[in-house]
């Protein structure tokens, strides 16, 4: 087992949590999502799974108040829309699947962005060591001085990374973190977010790669027309059953040789 897995050591101040009940969000007259309940924990990487269409980036999106939703969704022990956008920023930090930036900044100014919440607190102390070490941790130091819109897909997709975690925010969510990513720098997006996990934040992420999720996740939620069907450990939760029903395909689970977490294969 992943020694970052389990019993993470709380940074002051942090332990904030969310909550969200009978979550539901319309659409052109449809329903996109319907009575979702769900909790995240402080020191926990949830992942987000199902098929296109089913509710991930949308629950993301209400969970940040970019779309208007019904039912509750407590922050910090508080409703999110209670909260003023600054003082959201402080709690929560989301990394869009959109990266796009009008603008021709350097990527070091793209990644410094995270850091205007705490712009006149105390912790704007914090900005360049904060700064730096989100980009070491998405491996985008070596071209700071660069021009954003010069950079790869991939690229672009790390530096909106690094943005995000120089926010240092106890909630992370992320939506498909990994999807402009080769398997190196996937694998890598998932140990910072084991790490963050460890430090007592928070972490969502919507994930399409099932092998990802079960090999990085604490607990796995699973979401199907716009319900929630499952949510668990990944052992529990990702089964052959499950699966075929959720993606309309039929899913093979194995053990991993070495761990026991699951594989998750399409039968051909």
């Amino acid at each position: 087992m992943n020694p970052l897995r389990r019993n993470p050591v709380l940074l002051p101040g942090s332990g904030v949590d969310l909550r969200m009940r009978g979550v539901n969000v319309r659409r052109g007259g449809r329903a996109v999502l319907e009575g979702v309940d769900l909790d995240v924990r402080p020191g926990e990487v949830l992942a987000l799974v199902g098929p296109n269409g089913a509710g991930k980036s949308t629950l993301l999106a209400a969970v940040c108040g970019d779309l208007e939703a019904g039912g509750e969704i407590v922050l910090d022990g508080r409703p999110a829309v209670s909260w003023r956008p600054v003082e959201l920023a402080m709690r929560r930090a989301f990394l869009t699947q959109s990266h796009a930036l009008a603008f021709s900044f350097t990527v070091a100014e793209v990644v410094r962005m995270g850091r205007a919440p705490w712009a006149g607190t105390p912790l704007e102390d914090e900005d360049d060591e904060a700064v730096a070490q989100a980009m070491r941790d998405t491996d985008v130091t070596a071209f700071a001085e660069r021009p954003y819109p010069s950079l790869s897909g991939g690229e672009q997709a790390r530096v909106a990374l690094a943005r995000v975690l120089a926010q240092r925010t106890p909630v992370i969510l992320l939506d498909e973190p990994t999807a402009a990513l080769d398997i190196r720098h996937q694998e890598l997006v998932f140990t910072v977010a084991r790490a963050r996990a460890a430090e007592g934040r928070a972490v969502v992420a919507v994930v399409h790669d099932l092998a990802l999720a079960a090999a990085h996740a604490d607990r796995v939620a699973v979401l199907a027309g716009g319900r929630l069907a499952a949510c668990g450990e990944p052992e529990e939760v990702l089964t052959a059953a499950l699966l075929s029903e959720v993606y309309e395909h039929p899913i093979e689970v194995l053990p991993h040789p070495r761990g026991g977490r699951p594989l998750i294969l399409p039968v051909r």
